[in-house]
């Protein structure tokens, strides 16, 4: 199944958390909190103005970006968790 997200929304794949402190102490999955920085694995078109033109997104495939703690609706799509948010639910997106 493949997700194709509508209007101003994207579809973030959380990244992985880190298991172990810089100095070397192991978190415990049940310690460990949910990550708030994703990969954007589509983009919908982008939203309309009260013209009916579309707005373009600021994000693109590929884009790392912060979101909120409980941002987005979680969504199941094989063995992988996915959250579909509104791009105005992402506060930036990481630069390398």
């Amino acid at each position: 199944m493949k997700l194709r997200p509508l209007a101003d929304r994207v579809i973030v794949k959380r990244v992985e958390n880190e298991t172990k402190t810089a100095s070397g102490i192991v978190i415990p999955d049940s310690a460990a909190e949910k990550p708030d920085q994703g990969e954007v694995i589509a983009v919908g078109p982008g939203k309309k103005n009260d013209k009916g033109e579309v707005i373009a997104m600021n994000v693109k495939v590929g884009d790392r970006v912060v979101f909120g703690k409980y941002s987005g609706q979680t969504v199941k799509v094989g063995n992988d968790e996915l959250l579909v948010m509104k791009e105005e639910d992402l506060f930036a997106v990481v630069e390398k």
